[in-house]
């Protein structure tokens, strides 16, 4: 785009015609493919869009623009987040940005059908430009989040790097199996402020497990937690049920569910109260003893649905 182009017109209140649209359009003929030649190619798998892809990037935030793409008076664009954070001059020229919006790129946007970011994780989905941006929320091949509750870790990765994370990096317990028996032992059990004690992976039937166990305030009562979730997509989770089992002095407590997935947060199913809950005089009392120390034993298991 250069200075002067007539394609792309001051616009304040953005109301604009459909032939207003087609005839700017038709100036880009010569720099941008059409619509039909541009989806026919996409589908051809020919990268004959690449130009159109640097076009559509915000060279601030490298994000792809979506309307209104702003640009200045020598023909830069970026997006509208990006016009604020600049304080309304071009990155590029430092001309004011004033109200122009690049409408022929936007209509140029429209015509696309681009693939899904994570099609080198294994999607294979296209969608037109303007949708693609949901489908990339929702996309099941999108990286998975860290599951490790005891820290605000960034990493994202698909299922093996995740493992391999939790590993090396959290030192976190790997236990192949579909039991578990565990013994949680604590010195000082009224201490519960951001007591998030242990995270165990659990392979079996050929899936990854996390087992969460920890302290925290319910309301005013201190209270232990155990639940499971599934290193995967909610779909696959239901699949499986999960046993939880904690006693002591006769007595025993049990819990019956379903994994959640990992797509969910730790603290989402926490706040959810979706596992074995125990209040701290009753985890005590399965202590015995002096009751002056905290010593729970939860044992488990989990099978697949036929």
């Amino acid at each position: 785009m250069v200075p002067g182009s007539s394609i792309c017109m001051e616009f304040p209140e953005f109301q604009i015609t459909d032939d207003e649209l087609a005839d700017a359009s038709i100036e880009l003929d010569g720099i941008l493919p059409s619509k039909s030649s541009t989806a026919s190619g996409i589908k051809a798998g020919i990268s004959s869009t690449s130009s159109v892809h640097e076009l559509l990037e915000c060279p601030v935030c490298t994000n792809s623009m979506y309307p209104p793409i702003h640009q200045c008076p020598n023909g830069h664009t970026l997006c509208s987040s990006c016009k604020l954070r600049v304080h309304n001059h071009c990155p590029t020229c430092r001309q004011e940005l004033g109200n122009i919006r690049c409408l022929a790129l936007e209509k140029v946007a429209e015509s696309l059908e681009i693939p899904c970011k994570y099609q080198n994780l294994g999607c294979s989905e296209i969608h037109p430009y303007y949708t693609k941006l949901k489908h990339e929320q929702l996309c099941r091949f999108r990286p998975y989040s860290c599951p490790y509750a005891g820290s605000e870790c960034l990493f994202t990765g698909d299922i093996p790097m995740l493992v391999a994370h939790l590993k090396n990096d959290h030192k976190v317990d790997m236990h192949d199996g579909c039991t578990f028996n565990h013994r949680y032992v604590k010195s000082n059990p009224h201490d519960v402020e951001n007591a998030t004690w242990m995270l165990t992976v659990f392979s079996c039937f050929g899936q990854y497990f996390c087992l969460h166990f920890e302290a925290f305030l319910l309301g005013m009562a201190p209270v232990y937690m155990a639940f499971l979730r599934f290193m995967g997509e909610d779909s696959e989770a239901k699949n499986y049920t999960y046993s939880l089992e904690v006693g002591g002095n006769g007595r025993k407590l049990t819990w019956q569910g379903v994994p959640r997935s990992i797509r969910d947060s730790h603290r989402k199913v926490r706040d959810s109260y979706d596992g074995l809950i125990i209040h701290r005089n009753m985890a005590l009392f399965f202590s015995g003893g002096s009751r002056q120390e905290l010593k729970l034993r939860v044992t488990g298991r989990i099978w697949k649905e036929q």
